[in-house]
């Protein structure tokens, strides 16, 4: 069982924040690795593990559930998914779908204030990353990607991405955490989605996005045999 951080003592804490800060706990355990595939979720240790009580954890489960992170087997409890190569390709060719036609809007709508946050955001990347913070390095890799698709203005395709996104983010760290040209690409790529929106340019802010998720056909080319990630 990996060391989860436990809630801030200060006060009390009321029962959703407690399962919302256990979910988190737990995600980012499993897409980090640290619960491997698997791992049997037992309510009474990871309690113990995050200083809580059952209630909270027992929801957070159901959460990871939903998420795709983990099963539940008939008489056994909730266990940690293995990997799956082809949900990896039906996640991103969703997110090819509806993320593209979201950074097409933010690139017509992109305004002075959306690039100041977003490079904010890529700078903090470039800094954890630096430093080997994998953790920090994914929340701010999401709170670029969230700055411009909120930019795009549309409150449904947000909450669309959302979801797929929170599911693939357990393949994320192998994108994140790796060095050398792919992951200077995987940066490289980012950074002219940037600029295509920063210069209303829809068509290269999709180009942009779409080599950006044809990456993972380098990152995971065991898992995929070689193929790339939208073959089938």
């Amino acid at each position: 069982m990996p060391r989860l951080r436990q809630p801030p003592a200060e006060g009390r804490i009321r029962h959703r924040t407690m399962a919302e800060f256990a979910l988190e706990q737990l995600r980012e355990a499993i897409i980090l690795g640290e619960l491997p595939a698997g791992t049997p979720l037992r309510l009474d240790e990871l309690a113990r593990s995050l200083g809580m009580s059952i209630s909270p954890i027992r929801e957070a489960v159901r959460q990871l559930e939903a998420l795709g992170l983990a099963k539940h087997v008939p008489h056994q409890g909730a266990r940690v998914l293995d990997f799956d190569v082809d949900e990896l390709r039906d996640l991103f060719e969703v997110r090819l779908a509806l993320e593209s036609l979201a950074v097409r809007r933010a690139a017509e709508r992109f305004t002075d204030a959306d690039a100041r946050v977003a490079r904010a955001h890529l700078v903090r990347f470039d800094e954890t990353r630096r430093a080997g913070d994998v953790r920090e390095t994914m929340r701010a890799h999401t709170d670029f990607h969230f700055t411009l698709y909120e930019a795009s203005g549309s409150l449904w395709l947000v909450a669309l991405i959302r979801p797929a996104w929170d599911r693939s983010e357990r393949y994320r760290p192998a994108l994140l955490a790796s060095a050398g040209d792919p992951q200077d690409l995987h940066r490289g790529f980012d950074e002219q989605l940037l600029e295509a929106c920063i210069a209303h340019r829809p068509d290269a802010a999709a180009k942009a996005f779409y080599d950006h998720l044809e990456l993972a056909s380098v990152f995971f080319e065991t898992e995929l045999g070689g193929r790339g990630i939208f073959e089938r």
